[in-house]
């Protein structure tokens, strides 16, 4: 098996037209588990500092973005009032990569397709460094919160549930 160099990606080339530093942090990919739990094993950091991004579904049609740490579960009903909307629900696994040029496993907000608006976590701005997809599946973004708060332009909110007992702790 040949050792490919990492080839910067869309989110990577957003960064450096902004000016903001990153380190890119491959994995080995395990196609049976995406989790961001099971990413965070193979990165070394903890599940809290590995953000999932989710894409989620307005009542209305409106798509958001929704990024929470690797070991919490998105509450669909902070969201919603987060956006203030109605009502929200995940977005189908076969819409995910028509919207955003990307499959499961590899979402990030920077330089998606579209340009949904965003709302992350307010725990992300507990930690000097986290890590978001680079936007493939084997490729983190190592960086500052407020880095890629301002790459993002999203919105810091409350999404979460505590998951519970052995799911937690992987």
């Amino acid at each position: 098996m040949k050792a490919a160099k990492t080839a910067k990606t869309n989110a990577a080339r957003l960064l450096d037209s902004l000016g903001i530093e990153y380190e890119l942090r491959e994995y080995e990919v395990d196609p049976e588990d995406l989790s961001a739990i099971a990413v965070a094993r193979k990165i070394g950091l903890p599940a809290e500092q590995v953000f999932k991004t989710l894409l989620t579904r307005a009542a209305s049609g409106e798509y958001l973005f929704a990024v929470i740490p690797g070991d919490c579960e998105l509450d669909l009903k902070k969201l919603a009032a987060a956006a203030e909307v109605k009502k929200v629900e995940l977005a189908s696994l076969k819409e995910v990569e028509p919207l955003t040029g990307y499959v499961r496993g590899g979402v990030t907000v920077m330089a998606a397709r579209t340009d949904f608006p965003a709302y992350v976590d307010e725990t992300i701005e507990l930690f000097d460094v986290v890590s978001i997809s680079a936007g493939v599946r084997g490729v983190q973004l190592l960086m500052a919160p407020g880095d890629y708060l301002r790459a993002t332009g999203a919105t810091l909110a409350d999404l979460t549930k505590i998951l519970r007992g052995a799911e937690a702790g992987g």
